[in-house]
């Protein structure tokens, strides 16, 4: 069984890394749907109150508040299958929570573009508010993430993957480490 962390800045290919391995009937566990979970039960727009949500439960629970609330959901989709896919580790905190629950069972995954080409995918995602409709600039978006300790986290993966090349080479990339495993996509 293994338990695959996904780390990366926001428009890197955390999600499409996420929807290859439920294409392929992965389970996925999405760390950002605690937040949007949460914003939903303050009364808030996810698409605009986000990153205020998510620093608001880290400073109420710790900085490792997300991940615990995590663990129950990963736990509960490890007994359906080998692999389970954790979309959205944004700290060195959440990394060690678990690789304390995981141990050897737990790879964290980077997964890496530049910051041009992360713009122009959130651009056309089209899912987030950008500055002008009341959220946050990409700027301020890897600012906070950053803040989060998502750089020490991402220092931390045993394996990263480029994300610079057409939407099919990440997708094969992905497919190979999940049928694979890690040594397949090594460079």
């Amino acid at each position: 069984m293994t338990v695959i962390g996904i780390v990366g800045l926001p428009g890197s290919g955390k999600s499409e890394a996420a929807n290859v391995a439920a294409d392929m009937g992965v389970p996925v566990v999405t760390m950002g749907d605690v937040i949007r979970e949460e914003c939903r039960d303050r009364g808030l727009d996810p698409a605009t109150h986000h990153g205020d949500v998510a620093t608001a439960l880290r400073e109420e629970n710790g900085p490792g508040a997300i991940a615990e609330r995590s663990l129950p959901v990963i736990e509960r989709e490890r007994t359906d299958g080998d692999t389970v896919l954790v979309d959205g580790i944004r700290s060195d905190v959440e990394v060690e929570a678990f690789r304390d629950a995981f141990g050897g069972d737990f790879l964290l995954v980077k997964v890496d573009a530049p910051f041009e080409l992360r713009a122009e995918r959130l651009d056309l995602r089209g899912r987030d508010a950008g500055r002008e409709d009341g959220g946050e600039s990409l700027e301020d978006r890897d600012e906070r993430e950053l803040g989060f300790g998502m750089g020490e986290a991402m220092e931390m993966a045993d394996l990263e993957l480029d994300n610079t090349e057409s939407l099919a080479a990440f997708q094969r990339k992905v497919r190979t480490l999940l049928r694979e495993g890690p040594e397949a996509v090594q460079s």
